[in-house]
């Protein structure tokens, strides 16, 4: 029986697919069989950000009309065999999808996996409760912006009605200049507020940037280790937490972050 994770964030624009694309990588990397679901009916981008874009064939849309199998509509990824993306439709409203539908194919596909990650639509509307409503985990996904903060602050209140055994907390895309510096809110502030674990946090990357814009694999070996440690937090209940500001520490690193910020 499979693990079933909503990603979910409230705000737009914090990175959430891609913690989904990152997160569902590292899992299938340490042996686990993965699949993620992308829910953003009409704005799909999951496949985009593994590079399967090409390979689609049929997408979740096809499975609940009963075109295809739910094993049918999978994409494999190109260098973890254990990974498999189920593609969201690219056109909005081909017909009326519903929690129980969305919940009828993660039944279909619990039996094949270990872990099964829903990517969730920003926003608090019909599609973040058609996407939650067959989670028994969920992810919040946050950056360290008080918009985004008090977003995530209403997701949580809404989460509560459904039947989610556990909430956890990532912060995506933390500067550890600006961090040090004292120009973001701080990790112990953002946990503050939202009162649940913190699973993991991710580094800003240029990396993660250039490759969501073309699609494929992210090779920094900084984000990597972030996530393998958010990876193994989710797993084994270990509390590893990624430290962004190491670079910026002591006298070089004062040197760095300020000349960066000149810069």
């Amino acid at each position: 029986m499979a693990r079933k994770i909503v990603l979910t964030s409230g705000k737009g624009g914090v990175g959430k697919t891609t913690v989904c694309a990152g997160l569902g990588a590292n899992l299938a990397s340490l042996g686990f069989r993965v699949v993620l679901i992308d829910v953003d009916i009409g704005l799909n981008n999951l496949d985009v950000v593994l590079g399967v874009e090409n390979q689609v064939v049929f997408d979740i849309t096809d499975v609940i009309i009963g075109k295809c199998r739910a094993r049918q509509a999978l994409v494999q990824d190109k260098k973890i065999p254990s990974l498999y993306v189920l593609p969201s439709s690219h056109a909005y409203g081909r017909t009326k999808i519903l929690g129980e539908h969305i919940k009828n194919v993660v039944d279909m596909l619990d039996s094949s996996f270990d872990y099964i990650l829903i990517d969730c639509p920003a926003g608090v509307e019909a599609g973040f409760h058609r996407a939650v409503f067959s989670a028994n985990e969920a992810i919040v996904v946050v950056t360290p912006h008080l918009s985004s903060i008090r977003d995530a602050d209403k997701v949580l209140g809404l989460l509560n009605e459904y039947d989610i055994q556990s909430k956890g907390l990532v912060i995506n895309r933390m500067r550890g200049d600006l961090l040090m510096n004292g120009e973001l809110m701080n990790i112990e502030s953002i946990v503050r507020a939202l009162n649940i674990p913190l699973l993991g946090v991710i580094p800003e990357d240029d990396e993660i940037s250039s490759s969501c814009s073309v699609g494929g694999r992210v090779n920094s070996l900084e984000s990597a280790r972030a996530f393998t440690l958010l990876s193994e937090n989710i797993h084994n209940g270990s509390k590893k937490i990624f430290d962004c500001t190491y670079k910026y520490r002591g006298l070089f690193g004062y040197l760095k972050r300020n000349i960066k910020k000149k810069v």
